[in-house]
């Protein structure tokens, strides 16, 4: 399942790229993309596990940029 998530106050292109890497990383996340200038992310993920999945996204998140949120 592809989804599209708008994040908020992502000020660091070095820091999008730590966050697309460790997304990555989440079991259940077959592959993930940030666009830095457009503050999204866009991900394909496994339907059967998609609220631990984002859940995990979301403390990936707040690990590298504490001030980022992501739209649910």
């Amino acid at each position: 399942m592809k989804k599209v998530y708008r994040l908020q106050n992502l000020d660091c292109a070095h820091c999008a790229a730590k966050m697309e890497r460790a997304i990555k990383k989440i079991a259940g996340v077959n592959d993930a993309s940030v666009n830095f200038m457009y503050q999204k992310l866009t991900m394909d993920i496994e339907d059967e596990n998609s609220d631990e999945i984002l859940s995990e996204v979301a403390r990936v998140i707040k690990r590298v940029e504490p001030d980022c949120l992501i739209e649910i």
